[in-house]
Parts: C-alpha cells; sequence; structure tokens
C-alpha cells in the first residue's frame, strides 16, 4: 500500500505573512500485530483552543490511537479486504495491535466480541469514506458505508470490517472527549 497522500502545512513567516512551511508526503504508521491497515497521521494536536503559531510537527512522535488530552487527530486510514488477513487476528494479535498504538484499554474486552478488532474509545470521530466500501460493526448491529459516506462516531464499541475485494480509505478526524458520570459503564 504505497503512500500517495500529499500534505502541505501552511504557517506564518517573519513578518506574519502567509507561507508553506512543508509541502512532502505524508507520515505513515503500519501497525504491529495488524495485517491490512495503514495509518497516515495528517496532523496532531496538543490543545483545545489548538495554537495556530505552534507548527509542531507531533505526527512525528509515536502513533497513538487517541489524540493527546484535549488534542485532535486527523488522519487517514486505509483497509485492505479483511479476507487477506483476518485469520491472522485471535485475541492475543488485537491485543497486541492495540498495545502497538498504547490503546490496550480501547479494545472490547468481552468473551467474545462480534469482530475481533472491537474497541471504544473516549473520542468523537468524524470520518468521511474516502474510497471502497467498509462495515462498520457495532454491538448488536452493522452498517455498510461507502465513499461520500459520513459516519459520527461518539464513543462506542466499533470495529471497521471490509468484505469487499478493494482497499477502504477512511478520513478521520478524532478529538478528545470524556464520558459523563452516567456513561462510565
Amino acid at each position: 500500500m504505497p503512500n500517495s497522500t500529499r500534505r502541505i502545512v501552511t504557517g506564518h513567516d517573519t513578518n506574519g505573512r502567509a507561507t508553506v512551511l512543508s509541502d512532502t508526503p505524508a507520515p505513515v504508521f503500519h501497525p504491529r500485530n495488524r495485517p491490512g491497515v495503514e495509518v497516515t497521521n495528517l496532523w496532531v494536536t496538543a490543545e483545545t483552543p489548538a495554537r495556530l503559531t505552534d507548527a509542531t510537527d507531533r505526527t512525528q512522535g509515536p502513533v497513538a490511537l487517541t489524540p493527546p488530552a484535549n488534542g485532535t487527530v486527523f488522519r487517514i486510514v486505509e483497509f485492505s479486504p479483511e479476507k487477506d488477513w483476518i485469520d491472522q487476528i485471535d485475541r492475543k494479535a488485537a491485543q497486541e495491535s492495540f498495545a502497538s498504538f498504547g490503546a490496550e484499554q480501547a479494545l472490547d474486552d468481552s468473551e467474545q466480541p462480534r469482530h475481533p478488532l472491537m474497541h471504544k474509545t473516549e473520542t468523537i470521530d468524524y470520518a468521511l469514506v474516502l474510497s471502497g466500501e467498509c462495515h462498520m460493526v457495532l454491538d448488536d448491529s452493522e452498517v455498510l458505508v461507502t465513499a461520500g459516506d459520513v459516519i459520527i462516531q461518539r464513543g462506542t464499541n466499533h470495529a471497521w470490517s471490509n468484505r469487499s475485494d478493494r482497499p477502504c480509505r477512511i478520513a478521520f478526524v478524532l478529538i478528545d472527549g470524556t464520558r459523563g458520570q452516567s456513561e462510565q459503564s
């Protein structure tokens, strides 16, 4: 899966005029123990509101599933056809995969989840399907999403299952969130 995402980052020069700070291919991450996925982090912020003068490229650091506290992550994830790798994912491999993202606590810990990669994060995720199709698997249902569809994923238990013969690319914006007192379970 070659990375073809060009990332252009703007900022200001010493005179306060708009300028391009960088124009390069976006960094790509291949999670360990998670075949079939390519993660392209486009930008990460570490606070809200984001400081517009901070040009720190946090995509160069460790890749995490979720954004920093009070921050955001903008990424593209490419899911290859599940039939090519699903037999390589058991509970141990799923745990190791989420651990490689620093998110072992996000993995569904039920005895028999609907999908081996079911997980839940304390984020609100805006997702736009760029190409292909994928099933969003939830606790008791699933929805086929295709190019152009938008998903507002609000901290629910879910997995992405590409049952087609082509890759599916989804752009995600993850925003740090919190569960209220009544939502802790």
